[in-house]
């Protein structure tokens, strides 16, 4: 009966999954222009006051986040109806966003297939340990951890490590077209920055390319990390795992106002995408009103998201995220467990 039920709310998306060709072609002119302008007029503003080319990357950087969506789109071949017309907007944009388009869609693409599985954690996720992991774990290996779900650390340098180095390097057992295509991301990221550098001078490139990128960054890992780490979150082992209850229950709706919502392509309706990530980010929304069984999926607003930052870990007793300070009495009678009593 439940498994029945989650084809019947998988089946009730499908309408929405056709893509729209004037739609898409329309999102590629009022995302790509506006970031092109905006940058440039960041570039302009440097003669007048570096404040205010700050506020134009901020801007810029919101609308870099939407040309990311429409990349996103294209690595699920939910853009276009032809999977060519997607791998060649999706590697102009990877290249902008500097991200490798065959790379990303097979790390994505296992991140669909296990999102919220306990025992397949790894590709294309946010670090997440349970209580007993963090527990059973050395001192290093918490300090670790502790680090890299440390704000700072997650939202400030995670941008610099995932989008300068970590994704500038081929998988182990990559394909040739996916080690291919990262080479010309990598080679058309080099020449668009040689190019400006050579025009406009490296010291103003860095001026106005440097905030961008970390804004956008900082924002793309804010919007995937509250996605899937949100009070009422859904996690579990292999063998009690349910795709479409991950999808659910384990990605959040996120409602945002009417103007970010828009910058970020929709993604907040991420329940819906996790359920079929073959809708178009233009019919996310739609798709969301018109499925009943979707209004009463986990709800978070741009206030209530904020809390989401004191969950550190799962715990697989209570089914929900803990913070650390929660964990500190926990570890603190383990200590006193196996302390040899004294003679």
């Amino acid at each position: 009966m439940i498994e029945q039920n989650q084809k019947n709310l998988r089946k009730q998306v499908v309408p929405f999954e056709k893509s729209n060709l004037r739609a898409s072609i329309w999102q590629m002119i009022n995302t790509l222009v506006p970031f092109i302008l905006l940058w440039i007029l960041a570039y302009q503003s440097l003669n007048i006051s570096y404040i205010l080319t700050l506020g134009i990357s901020v801007l810029a950087a919101g609308f870099l986040v939407r040309t990311f969506i429409i990349f996103h789109d294209c690595c699920h071949h939910s853009f276009f109806k032809n999977r060519k017309a997607n791998m060649i907007l999706g590697t102009i944009t990877g290249i902008l966003t500097v991200f490798p388009y065959h790379q990303w869609q097979h790390d994505h693409s296992v991140h669909h297939a296990t999102s919220s599985n306990l025992d397949k954690r790894g590709t294309g996720d946010i670090w997440v340990l349970t209580v007993d992991e963090y527990l059973a774990a050395s001192p290093w290996g918490r300090l670790k951890y502790r680090l890299y779900r440390n704000p700072l650390v997650m939202f400030g340098l995670g941008p610099i490590y995932v989008f300068l180095l970590k994704n500038r390097f081929n998988r182990k057992g990559a394909r040739f077209n996916e080690r291919m295509n990262t080479y010309i991301t990598n080679a058309g990221i080099a020449a668009l920055t040689t190019l400006l550098c050579l025009t406009i001078g490296w010291k103003p490139f860095l001026l106005v390319q440097a905030p961008i990128f970390l804004i956008s960054g900082s924002l793309g890992i804010w919007l995937f990390y509250v996605q899937h780490t949100f009070e009422d979150s859904y996690f579990e082992e292999d063998q009690h795992w349910e795709y479409v209850k991950a999808a659910v229950e384990g990605s959040s709706f996120y409602k945002l106002p009417k103007i970010l919502q828009w910058l970020t392509g929709n993604i907040g309706y991420h329940h819906v995408h996790h359920l079929s990530p073959r809708v178009p980010n233009y019919k996310l929304e739609e798709a969301h009103n018109n499925t009943l069984p979707l209004q009463s999926v986990p709800t978070i607003t741009l206030a209530t998201s904020l809390s989401s930052l004191k969950f550190r870990l799962w715990d697989e007793q209570g089914k929900k995220f803990v913070g650390f300070r929660e964990v500190k009495v926990l570890l603190k009678k383990q200590k006193e467990f196996f302390r040899p009593e004294k003679a």
